[in-house]
């Protein structure tokens, strides 16, 4: 229930309408609820304290100008309030990370482009407040989105721009002719516009090298998708070595040894009790690595899980009605056998870093560049269920989905927990997540950058505004446009 309360009049509202008292037969949409100017009060339900990774029971939660002005009694405030009063069931979270949230679509078969038509909404209307891309086809689009996010223009997550790839993953990355200053002159571009951390992917250890030393002069971090060292490729080892921030997907070390790459060693991997294991673990928790495992994507390769790979809702309302179409008549995508084999592996993976000593330096990421199925934005929730099925407590899933991702990223003193100063990024669910993580797909409400968002709406903006309306738009979503 939601009170809007001008200084002498209180309306009592249900989700998207007014009702009850003193406003009969006046119906407002939900956006009417929505004053950026105005305080919040939440009252009601539990509220998740990822330090203590308990729920505490909410005596309210004051929120003017974005931020938590005072968890407990509601702060005295003269101006406007819009009071959201919750059951006892609801819990509060704070905003999810999603640090491999690609915005890449390949719609077509034939190459990645970025999404920004439904993608935003979407992200939000999941939870997931905050954005790293790792890698932006499109950087020079994916800025302009942030910018019209942060005027207001767009409803979306907070976007931590990630710039080009650095690597051959990138289109028309010419190895030979990127010298240690033509590398230094693109993080200096793109730090001076804004990028928040840099992604490499298909690098060779000399210029990965000279990106770290880059990036950190302008105190930003970079993250890579690497290998073993095979066919002059960075094994996490020696990338941890050069001082990266970030490592995706593998752990590396000798687990993952230069004669072979480390998909198919990681497809082999057995030895969970053996050095190779333990000793890069420990690289790892004693540098402070931080580790983005992206567990739930070998699921949509491998043979379909249901638990997995289930859909809750509609997913392939949000694309237009003439790809709906084309999605819908293919065949179903064949069992990619060496990520059926990986799956698993990664569960077991994860699990021992974990238990290693890893928990404080796990992130979430999705990495899902769909082909028309599985949308990153929903998969941010196939993700926290992975981490439970690999043996993590949900309160450390939710840890990990929130304050790790803020740490990793540098702005842990403004996002990433539920605490008076920090910014108002919030997912408000209906039940209990510590249960079951499942829970947090039940959303009733998001607050991020200062406004409250109703899911169902956000939802209702990115309904069928994915991809081409007819042929004649398909080359715009097609690679190099």
């Amino acid at each position: 229930m939601i009170a809007k309360r001008p200084r002498r009049r209180s309306i009592l509202c249900v989700f998207g309408l007014l009702a009850a008292a003193g406003c009969e037969g006046l119906v407002l949409d939900f956006v009417d609820l929505v004053d950026e100017n105005a305080t919040y009060v939440i009252e009601g339900g539990r509220w998740f304290d990822v330090h203590a990774g308990t729920l505490v029971e909410n005596d309210g939660i004051t929120i003017r100008d974005g931020r938590i002005l005072s968890i407990g009694e509601s702060a005295d405030t003269a101006s406007v309030t819009i009071t959201v009063n919750l059951d006892g069931e609801a819990t509060i979270l704070p905003g999810f990370f999603d640090l491999h949230a690609h915005y890449a679509v390949d719609l077509f078969g034939d190459g990645r482009v970025d999404e920004t038509a439904a993608y935003p909404e979407l992200f939000l209307a999941n939870g997931v407040t905050t954005t790293f891309p790792a890698g932006e086809l499109n950087p020079v689009r994916m800025r302009e989105l942030r910018l019209a996010i942060g005027r207001g223009e767009r409803r979306g997550p907070r976007l931590l721009n990630s710039g080009p790839y650095f690597g051959s993953w990138r289109r028309g990355w010419d190895d030979d002719a990127m010298t240690p200053d033509s590398i230094r002159r693109e993080v200096d571009h793109w730090a001076s516009l804004g990028a928040a951390g840099f992604k490499a992917k298909g690098i060779r250890p000399d210029h990965l090298s000279v990106l770290i030393e880059q990036a950190h002069e302008h105190g930003l971090t970079v993250t890579a998708h690497l290998d073993s060292g095979f066919g002059n490729t960075v094994n996490p080892r020696d990338a941890i070595r050069m001082g990266i921030d970030r490592v995706e997907h593998f752990l590396g070390g000798d687990m993952m040894p230069a004669d072979r790459t480390a998909y198919a060693s990681l497809q082999e991997f057995d030895d969970f009790e053996g050095d190779a294991l333990r000793d890069i673990i420990d690289l790892y928790v004693d540098r402070g690595v931080y580790f983005d495992p992206t567990l739930s994507i070998y699921g949509y390769w491998g043979p379909h899980d249901p638990e997995m790979t289930e859909y809750w809702t509609d997913e392939h309302r949000f694309l237009t009605p003439y790809l709906r179409e084309i999605v819908e008549a293919r065949p179903p995508r064949p069992v990619n056998e060496s990520f059926a084999k990986m799956f698993p592996i990664k569960l077991r993976t994860l699990k021992a870093f974990y238990d290693g000593g890893g928990r404080d330096l796990i992130t979430l990421g999705t990495d899902h560049p769909s082909w028309g199925d599985y949308w990153s934005p929903f998969a941010v929730h196939r993700e926290l269920l992975a981490f439970a099925r690999a043996g993590v407590p949900p309160a450390d899933v939710f840890r990990i989905a929130t304050i790790n991702g803020a740490r990793a990223m540098g702005v842990d003193d403004k996002l990433g927990s539920i605490e008076e100063g920090k910014f108002a990024d919030l997912v408000i669910v209906r039940g209990n997540p510590l249960e079951d993580v499942r829970v947090a797909r039940d959303i009733w409400f998001v607050f991020a950058r200062g406004r409250l968002h109703s899911p169902d709406e956000l939802l209702a903006m990115a309904e069928g505004g994915i991809g081409p309306a007819d042929a004649s738009e398909e080359s715009a979503w097609r690679p190099g446009r």
